[in-house]
């Protein structure tokens, strides 16, 4: 259990807690959160964040999808970009985590809780892509081949051979 202010996360059960509270928080916001927590006072950079919450093969607007997840954290806690109590934005650069944390030594419980970006499942995408499309040029193939066949008269078909 990590504590700040008045604040408690459980990274086993992916819990963040005000007050003993449950506050809800999707899964980005909170591996947000606890890369945050490893690190209090430093700046995490956006490219660690990427890496921490995407696959490499994985295409997203990264900085859109990335500033609505903070944006998410930031209202879990009750925190404003403009006036920054946990969250500060460092230009160009990442967020920093501006509170002390206590409790369990934050990179050991990351290890506990966070599991390894999955690999995009995006490679059946591309697999049906191709099979329809060699399915549609086989049938227009066919479709053609058809109507060829069709419009001419049997004996003209035979003479051309």
């Amino acid at each position: 259990m990590i504590q700040f202010g008045v604040f408690e996360v459980d990274l086993r059960a992916g819990e963040l807690r005000r007050n003993g509270s449950r506050v809800k928080l999707q899964d980005q916001p909170l591996q947000i959160l606890t890369l945050l927590l490893e690190r209090p006072g430093e700046v995490v950079s956006r490219d660690e964040l990427r890496t921490r919450l995407w696959p490499a093969d994985t295409f997203v607007d990264f900085d859109h999808s990335l500033n609505a997840a903070v944006r998410r954290l930031r209202d879990a806690l009750g925190d404003s970009a403009e006036n920054p109590r946990f969250v500060e934005t460092v230009a160009r650069r990442g967020y920093r985590f501006l509170v002390p944390v206590s409790g369990m030594p934050p990179a050991l419980e990351a290890e506990l809780r966070v599991p390894p970006p999955q690999p995009a499942r995006t490679w059946w995408i591309a697999s049906a892509a191709v099979v329809l499309t060699s399915l549609a040029v086989t049938l227009v193939g066919v479709v053609a081949s058809w109507d060829v066949l069709r419009s001419k008269p049997l004996a003209t078909l035979r003479a051309e051979r």
